[in-house]
């Protein structure tokens, strides 16, 4: 009996052994390689060396900012009323501007010779002939716009999807967003200056090597509120996804000439020829509803309104995303514009008073921190 059990106790230990070795030898094997064309897992969201300081408060749906060369900051809020801030503060109300769901005073420019011309442009709704949106180019001298030329007009308008965002591009040409003014079908006819990414000459000509012979620039958009060039020169846009019961989707695109972005045709991860699909999506149950766009330290950085952070995404040579991080999440509540200052600091703005955040006593504000705090 004892024999018996000692052979059995024998065996067993051997079995043991075996295993072990298995297991050392499985773990000597070198880690696999993941497939170069996946973006590998992003770091944890936050930053311990992040330092956010209110810039602003008190201020009405504030939608858009740019600098001026003295420091002062322009900022468009929606409800019509442009404000300086800084060292000499003013606000202006720019006639005609309607409450008006998502439409209102948006995006603002400044010519890149703005400092011996004062011209500012901006993007806003009006109702002199139909409700529509405009973009209108003025002379700033001192406290006061002068000299409104239209630069563009008749951009369809509606309470929902009107685009919004004006910017230089590093051709010295204007860009413009809009949305489909929830005619999704517009969005694919290039007759329509709907669902469209535009580019104009600062005096609102077409540029000869436009695609089209039209304004048109990029099409097949849904709702893109911002743009902004990385350090290759590339176009980067925003773009909102569908919405209601099926929200998601949103889409953060490398814009290029002529091309068309898809929607309603695909969306997300959907291909098909002759379509372009977006370098980053949300998926299918997550919002980002992103706003505002920034380039900065290698890094893009845009706001969501539904998902309340700030977005880092990595872009690389390619233009393909390697990484996407949240920072902020739910602190701030609704997030809006993000522009990068003169002082190396990202400036993004709260949108709580927009009717659909939860707005705190000192809302909405302007935040700002350093972009080289991301990591």
């Amino acid at each position: 009996m004892k024999t018996n059990s000692r052979k059995i106790l024998l065996g067993a230990l051997a079995i043991v052994a075996v295993v072990a070795v298995a297991i050392a030898a499985f773990r000597r094997q070198p880690a696999s390689v993941p497939n170069p064309t996946e973006a590998p897992a992003p770091p944890a969201a936050g930053v311990a060396s992040q330092k956010v300081e209110v810039v602003a408060e008190g201020l009405d749906v504030p939608w858009d900012i740019v600098f001026l060369p003295d420091g002062d900051m322009l900022v468009t809020e929606r409800t019509g009323t442009l404000k300086r801030l800084g060292a000499h503060p003013v606000d202006i109300k720019i006639p005609g501007v309607p409450k008006f769901g998502e439409g209102g005073l948006m995006g603002i420019a400044l010519h890149p010779d703005f400092a011996k011309n004062g011209f500012v442009y901006l993007y806003f709704t009006v109702d002199d002939h139909g409700r529509h949106n405009r973009v209108s180019r003025y002379r700033l001298d001192g406290d006061t716009l002068k000299d409104e030329k239209i630069v563009l007009d008749d951009i369809p308008s509606a309470i929902y999807h009107d685009g919004g965002q004006v910017a230089f591009g590093p051709d010295g040409m204007l860009y413009v967003t809009t949305g489909d003014s929830t005619v999704s079908a517009l969005s694919q006819d290039l007759s329509s200056l709907a669902g469209k990414t535009l580019r104009l000459t600062p005096d609102g000509g077409i540029p000869t090597d436009n695609p089209f012979g039209t304004a048109v620039w990029s099409y097949g958009h849904r709702n893109s509120q911002g743009m902004a060039w990385d350090d290759r020169g590339r176009l980067w846009e925003t773009e909102h996804g569908r919405s209601g019961a099926l929200s998601g989707l949103d889409e953060l695109n490398l814009i290029e000439k002529g091309k068309n972005y898809g929607w309603p045709t695909i969306q997300g991860d959907q291909t098909k020829s002759g379509l372009m699909t977006p370098k980053a999506n949300s998926g299918p149950d997550v919002t980002w509803a992103p706003s505002g766009l920034a380039f900065a330290d290698g890094k893009l950085f845009f706001a969501g309104l539904k998902g309340s952070s700030l977005y880092v995404a990595v872009p690389d040579a390619q233009g393909n995303i390697t990484s996407l991080v949240p920072h902020f999440a739910g602190v701030y509540g609704r997030l809006r514009a993000v522009v990068l200052g003169p002082d190396g600091y990202l400036y993004f703005t709260t949108s709580n008073r927009d009717g659909r955040g939860v707005p705190k006593a000192d809302d909405d504000k302007i935040l700002k921190v350093r972009a080289d705090s991301f990591r």
